[in-house]
């Protein structure tokens, strides 16, 4: 008999409910309550006829945790569907940012011209800073980031992940 995976991976899960006062709190008390951490969460109503929102939630745990996690929120009473996109195939996650850089001179430039690089649009601009927006994955994002300390980087906001899966298959 085979030893269960220990191994630690991120995974992405996506969570149809129905949008009604406490359904974000129960999700996060499920979490919170066994030890489980959030590495990024959105939510937002996606369907205002029927009522439903959907929560995604980037966690890692090994095999044997997120298969605890998802099977947990499937038996919240407003859940109406699990998926865990990373196990179920191919799907797109985005995350947007907004960054912004205090600096003059030629640290002003060279973050004009990494964020050219980054596809990052400058949204706000003063005489001595600028704010970003940039959209794309989560490690294009901190790359980004990471970049721009030493030009004088002061705040960063962040959304956390969204994602949908790939081809004609709804969740």
């Amino acid at each position: 008999m085979s030893e269960p995976s220990k191994e630690v991976n991120r995974h992405t899960i996506a969570v149809l409910v129905d949008n009604e006062p406490g359904v974000l709190a129960r999700v996060i008390g499920l979490f919170s309550g066994r030890g489980y951490n959030i590495e990024s969460l959105t939510v937002a109503e996606t369907d205002h006829v029927k009522g439903q929102s959907r929560i995604t939630v980037v966690t890692s745990g090994t095999p044997m945790i997120i298969e605890q996690i998802k099977a947990q929120l499937g038996r919240l009473v407003p859940v109406h569907k699990v998926a865990d996109l990373t196990l179920e195939g191919a799907h797109v996650e985005r995350e947007l940012a907004l960054v912004k850089v205090v600096g003059k001179g030629e640290k002003r430039v060279e973050s004009l011209r990494i964020a050219d690089i980054f596809r990052a649009r400058a949204v706000d601009s003063s005489n001595n800073s600028f704010v970003f927006e940039i959209v794309g994955a989560a490690s294009k994002i901190d790359a980004f980031i990471e970049l721009m300390q030493p030009l004088g980087l002061s705040e960063v906001s962040r959304t956390g992940a969204a994602a949908i899966s790939r081809g004609n298959k709804p969740i």
